[in-house]
């Protein structure tokens, strides 16, 4: 379980049909093989690593529902690791299994997306989402599209800050309210 409150940026070292490879964090120094770490939404597990990078195996599954195949080497990626039993929980619950991917309308200090069929019903006003990672709290929504609003420590501090109009990123619904969704 993650918080969707980012620790690090780290470029993408490595891509391969199997495995993504990134640069390692100097405050990452409690890791080891098969800790789970938040990769710009998606949970994966350290299968490799030294004092310079991080490797994870990548499933197809994951390559078909995220935007990690749209990355390229030298990109950033926003890194979380898991809550640890004592850690301090500040964002919302974020698992990791990304729900699929949005498209940016407007970019800025308000992040703009399409809202995807697939969140239709998961996506409420004041609601938390998962952006790439980033727990935000929706903080519009219309018919077709919502918006959070970023502070400037998210857009310095994180991937989003980068985002362009047509980009694609991932998203995690809340998980309370996919259960309050399937409740009914």
């Amino acid at each position: 379980m993650f918080t969707g409150i980012i620790e690090s940026k780290a470029k993408i070292l490595e891509i391969t049909d199997s495995t993504i490879s990134v640069e390692k964090p100097g405050d990452f120094d409690d890791l080891k093989i098969g800790s789970s770490v938040c990769v710009s939404g998606c949970c994966l597990s350290v299968i490799e690593m030294n004092d310079d990078f991080l490797k994870f195996d990548v499933m197809n599954e994951t390559w078909d529902k995220t935007n990690l195949r749209s990355l390229s080497e030298g990109d950033s990626v926003n890194l979380e690791r898991a809550l640890s039993a004592n850690g301090r929980f500040e964002g919302h619950i974020v698992q990791g299994h990304v729900d699929c991917t949005g498209i940016i309308k407007n970019e800025g200090e308000v992040l703009t997306l399409e809202i995807p069929n697939e969140l239709q019903s998961l996506i409420v006003q004041k609601g938390s989402i998962a952006i790439d990672g980033v727990s935000l709290t929706v903080s519009d929504i219309s018919d077709s599209t919502f918006s959070v609003a970023l502070i400037p420590h998210t857009l310095e501090q994180t991937t989003l800050g980068n985002l362009k109009v047509g980009d694609t990123v991932n998203l995690e619904a809340d998980i309370l309210g996919k259960y309050m969704i399937s409740r009914n």
